[in-house]
């Protein structure tokens, strides 16, 4: 079973920065498409950003320019970087994996970024 183990939230005052990992595992890699989503309590769940195996991404329109979004295929690791973070950006970040082919999604369990002063 696929399994995503994400790390690297925390709390971060405005204007501040976080990387996100998350670590894939039981998957082959190639075959999916990586991404993040966030949801708050209250708010419908967004998807911020994707990469295809071969390195296209997409962003929500609210954080392009701040966020990056990357993935190490040698790790079967993919990784959001956040700048510029605003407090709006505080949410519950849930890695995901998309089978391109199969068209099926896998989850991981979250972690919490808190942006605040």
């Amino acid at each position: 079973q696929v399994q995503l183990v994400e790390s690297g939230g925390g709390l971060v005052q405005p204007g501040g920065s976080l990387r996100l990992s998350c670590a894939a595992s039981k998957i082959d890699f190639s075959l999916y498409t990586m991404g993040w989503y966030r949801q708050t309590p209250g708010k419908q769940r967004e998807l911020v950003a994707t990469i295809t195996s071969r390195g296209t991404t997409n962003y929500l329109d609210s954080v392009k320019g701040r966020f990056t979004i990357s993935r190490d295929s040698a790790e079967n690791t993919v990784y959001l970087e956040m700048s510029s973070l605003k407090p709006e950006d505080t949410a519950i970040y849930t890695c995901r994996a998309y089978h391109r082919i199969y068209a099926t999604e896998h989850l991981g369990q979250g972690t919490q970024v808190t942006v605040s002063s």
